[in-house]
C-alpha cells in the first residue's frame, strides 16, 4: 500500500490517502478523508476504468481504455455539512479528473452526479487525434443511501454517455460519516442484493503427483450454453446486433475452467462509429468481456479485439488483451453466421467457444440482421446433401448406362438369330 499525506483542504483538516495498487489493469482507489477536528467524515474504496473512442487525423476510429491512473491527486475534495454537498474529486494524467458529489438530507444522503473529464490532446493516451481538447461527461445519479449506512456494489456498474463507458466495481463509500467511524452497516445495490449464483465453473481435475495407480480423472462434460442476444444503440436506432451462446475456456495457475455465460444475469452495452464498433458485457464475475469490430479494405468487417476482465472460483481476477485478432470476416452491409461451434483464441489461456453465432456490427436496418455469410463449418453442411445427391446422380446414370448397353446387346443376338 502506498499512501500520501496532502496539504490541508480548506475546511476539512488534513486529507490522508491511501492508493493500494491492484492485481489487475486497475487500482483499488481508498479515501480518507478528516475534518477539522481530524474526525473521519468520508469514506470510499473503489475500482474503476474508463474506455474512450476517438477519432483520428486519418478519419478512422480508435477505442482506448484507461485503467492505470500513476500518482493521482485528490485536490477539491470536501467532507460536506448540513449546508454543504460532500465531494471526491480525482485528478490524474495530463488534463484528466473524476468528480463524485453527495448531498445530505435528514435521513438519508445521496450520489448526486459523477463527472468525467478527459482530454484528447494528451497525445500518449489519444496518439494522432483528430479534435484536441479536454472533453466532459455529466451523468445524474440520484441514488440514495440511508444516513449512517455505508453503500457497496462488489458488482460491475456499468454508464454510458457519449459513447464513453465508465465501469465500477468493488464500490464501498460512505459520505457524511457520523461520529467518525465508518458503519458497519452496509446498503447494496441492485446487483449485490439479488445476485445469488454466478455462472458455473467446471475446473479440470489434476491428479496428485505423488499418487501413480489411479487413473487421471475426467473433466466435467461441457454443456452447451445458453444462446444470448445483445444489441447496442445510437440514439434511438439500433447499430450492432449479436446473438450467439458463449462459454469461456481459461486457464490460470495450471488450472482450466470452462464457463458458460448466463444471458439472462449477463448486462450488456457498446458503442458504434464508422470504422469500429464495441459490445461489452459483464455479469456478477465478469468485470467485461469486450468484442471490438472494425472496417478492413472499406468493405468488410471482422473481430479485431477481445479483452476480458474477471473473478475466477479462487478469488483471483484474470486479465487478458488481444488486439490483433481476424475472426467473423464478412461483407458489410451483411451479417456473419456460424451455427457450429467455433473457437476464437484470444492467448494461449484464453479461448471462447461461440455456438450458434450470428452478429452485425455495422449497418444494421431497421433493428434487423441483413443476409448472413456463413462460415466454413456450416458449409459442410451443404455440401452434404450435395455430395450425396450427385453421388446417386452417377450411381442413375451408370445404371441407365448398363441398361442400354445390355438392351442393345440383346437386340443385336436377335438379329442374328
Amino acid at each position: 500500500m502506498v499512501c500520501f499525506r496532502l496539504s490541508p483542504v480548506p475546511g476539512s483538516g488534513l486529507v490522508l490517502l491511501c492508493l493500494v495498487l491492484g492485481a489487475v489493469s486497475s487500482y483499488a482507489l481508498e479515501l480518507n478523508l478528516t475534518d477539522s477536528e481530524k474526525a473521519l467524515c468520508l469514506y470510499a474504496k473503489w475500482q474503476m476504468n474508463f474506455t474512450i473512442p476517438y477519432e483520428t487525423t486519418s478519419k478512422s476510429y480508435k477505442t482506448v481504455t484507461i485503467s492505470n491512473f500513476g500518482t493521482p491527486t485528490y485536490n477539491g475534495s470536501i467532507c460536506g455539512d448540513n449546508q454543504n454537498g460532500s465531494r471526491i474529486a480525482v485528478q490524474f494524467g495530463s488534463g484528466f479528473s473524476w468528480i463524485v458529489n453527495f448531498t445530505k438530507s435528514v435521513s438519508v444522503y445521496s450520489i448526486d452526479s459523477i463527472s468525467f473529464s478527459y482530454n484528447t490532446g494528451d497525445n500518449t493516451t489519444f496518439p494522432d487525434a483528430k479534435d484536441k481538447g479536454i472533453l466532459t461527461v455529466n451523468e445524474s445519479v440520484a441514488f440514495k443511501i440511508p444516513l449512517n449506512d455505508i453503500f457497496r456494489c462488489n458488482s460491475l456498474s456499468t454508464l454510458v454517455k457519449n459513447d464513453v463507458v465508465q465501469n465500477y466495481w468493488d464500490v464501498h463509500v460512505q459520505a457524511f460519516v457520523q461520529n467518525g467511524t465508518v458503519s458497519t452497516n452496509e446498503y447494496l445495490c441492485e446487483k449485490d442484493n439479488t445476485t445469488t449464483t454466478v455462472a458455473p465453473i467446471v475446473p479440470t481435475t489434476v491428479p496428485s503427483p505423488t499418487t501413480t495407480s489411479s487413473p487421471t480423472t475426467t473433466p466435467s462434460p461441457k454443456e452447451k450454453p445458453d444462446v444470448g442476444s445483445y444489441l447496442v444503440k445510437n440514439g434511438s436506432d439500433t447499430c450492432l446486433l449479436a446473438t450467439m451462446g458463449l462459454q469461456l475456456n481459461v486457464t490460470h495457475d495450471k488450472v482450466a475452467s470452462v464457463i458458460n455465460i448466463n444471458p439472462n444475469v449477463t448486462g450488456y452495452s457498446g458503442s458504434c462509429h464508422p470504422q469500429t464498433a464495441l459490445l461489452r458485457l459483464n455479469s456478477s464475475n465478469i468485470k467485461y468481456l469486450d468484442f471490438v469490430f472494425a472496417v478492413k479494405n472499406e468493405n468488410r468487417f471482422y473481430l479485431k479485439e477481445v479483452n476480458v476482465s474477471m473473478y475466477l472460483a479462487n478469488g483471483s481476477v484474470f486479465s487478458f488483451a488481444n488486439n490483433n485478432l481476424s475472426y467473423w470476416d464478412a461483407p458489410l452491409g451483411s451479417s456473419y453466421m456460424c451455427n457450429k461451434e467455433q473457437t476464437v483464441s484470444v492467448s494461449g489461456e484464453f479461448q471462447i467457444n461461440t455456438f450458434d453465432l450470428r452478429v452485425q456490427p455495422f449497418n444494421v436496418k431497421d433493428g434487423k440482421y441483413s443476409t448472413a455469410q456463413e462460415c466454413s463449418l456450416d458449409d459442410d453442411t451443404i455440401l452434404i446433401p450435395i455430395i450425396v445427391g450427385a453421388g446417386l446422380s452417377g450411381l442413375i446414370i451408370v445404371i441407365v448406362i448398363a441398361y442400354l448397353i445390355g438392351r442393345r446387346k440383346s437386340y443385336a443376338g436377335y438379329q442374328t438369330l
